[in-house]
């Protein structure tokens, strides 16, 4: 019974992650509720439903427009396959329970807010704000919270944050700093702590990856988000494991 939920959560995922890739892309320069039919970014021609099925229409149009055969972004394909298989770990870690509607809650935010950083470098407010009084029903009144560590996680994120802003000069960027703030106030300062080191590993790691192979340069612009994402992705599974390991060997 557990492995056909789990396929359910995965196809589910699918389709959100789908759906998340358009929120993504047409919140940051609102057009979401103006346009209502996925179309060709390059010919403009209108998709039709079969254009529009998760991964499986990309693999079938080896990844071109069906019309113009301009090639259609792999971060499309990507991100409907992350979002399917972060529902099933999701269900899988929490089973059927308010930490599960937490999890897919936090993954659907991450993923919208990666793709939007991705294409234009933003992390937008109104995606952030959407998901926060959800998140705070949920976390404050349906879930076991300690308000008082996740008001400091909170503060801590701010601050720290804040002061790399200021030191910097422009190092990490306002959404950074509200995107910080949000997950420390979700999962309090121990738990924000390592998030925030996550971050700066998979960041350091994954832009040296890049400088190796020459995608980017030293004065290139990279987006933060994604790692501020996965980092929170792996504290919201692992985070308690990983603080209790590293007090063990203390």
């Amino acid at each position: 019974m557990e492995w056909f939920i789990g396929i359910v959560f995965f196809i589910y995922g699918l389709i959100f992650g789908s759906f998340y890739n358009v929120v993504g892309l047409r919140v940051p320069i609102n057009t979401f509720l103006s346009q209502r039919n996925s179309y060709c970014y390059t010919c403009k021609r209108k998709l039709s439903w079969s254009e529009l099925i998760p991964v499986v229409s990309y693999i079938i149009q080896k990844g071109k427009c069906k019309g113009c055969g301009s090639p259609i972004s792999i971060i499309y394909p990507v991100i409907e396959l992350a979002t399917g298989l972060l529902f099933t770990v999701t269900y899988l870690f929490f089973g059927l329970s308010f930490q599960t509607i937490f999890g897919l809650l936090l993954v659907s935010m991450i993923v919208i807010v990666t793709v939007s950083d991705i294409a234009y470098q933003k992390i937008p407010n109104k995606i952030l704000l959407f998901f926060l009084p959800i998140f705070l029903i949920l976390k404050f009144f349906l879930l076991d919270t300690d308000w008082v560590s996740s008001i400091l996680g909170a503060a801590c994120a701010f601050l720290l944050v804040g002061i790399i802003i200021y030191v910097t000069k422009g190092g990490m960027g306002i959404g950074d700093l509200k995107y910080f703030t949000l997950f420390g106030l979700l999962f309090g300062w121990q738990l924000f702590l390592l998030l925030f080191l996550l971050s700066t590993l998979y960041g350091a790691v994954i832009n040296g990856i890049l400088l190796s192979l020459g995608k980017v340069t030293r004065k290139t612009k990279v987006p933060f988000g994604p790692y501020i994402g996965a980092s929170a992705i792996t504290v919201l599974y692992l985070g308690r494991s990983i603080i209790e390991w590293y007090l063990s060997l203390l």
